[in-house]
């Protein structure tokens, strides 16, 4: 399972990648508890992906200061786990936590945009 990050970060997640979505509706409630739902724009569905990585420090290093070039405002292109093609996205958050000396765990969370 290999996730792509542009051309400049290609790490694989660990199992257990949750990919998510919530379409974007609006939603109208009147009297006698009628409701009318409707869709929100033409990419209503965008996707989101909670990713772990197992990595050493060094490597952390290199996906923060990737993210960290970012600021959770800059999209960039990820292929997903299992997927052939790419998307573009925002990674809002993060975490880093050290599980043994030289190892962290990352856990990302990516948001499909749909900009040019």
């Amino acid at each position: 399972m290999t996730a792509s990050w542009d051309s400049s970060v290609n790490i694989s997640p660990t199992y257990g990648t949750t990919k998510g979505s919530q379409p974007l509706v609006r939603r109208s409630r009147f009297g006698s508890g009628y409701e009318q739902v409707g869709s929100l724009g033409i990419n209503q569905n965008p996707k989101s992906f909670t990713l772990t990585y197992n990595l050493s420090e060094s490597e952390s290093d290199t996906v923060e200061a990737f993210l960290d070039a970012r600021g959770g405002t800059e999209k960039f292109t990820f292929t997903p786990p299992g997927e052939s093609s790419s998307i573009k996205v925002r990674c809002p958050a993060w975490n880093k936590t050290m599980i043994t000396k030289g190892r962290v765990e990352l856990t990302t969370t990516f948001v499909q945009v749909f900009e040019a």
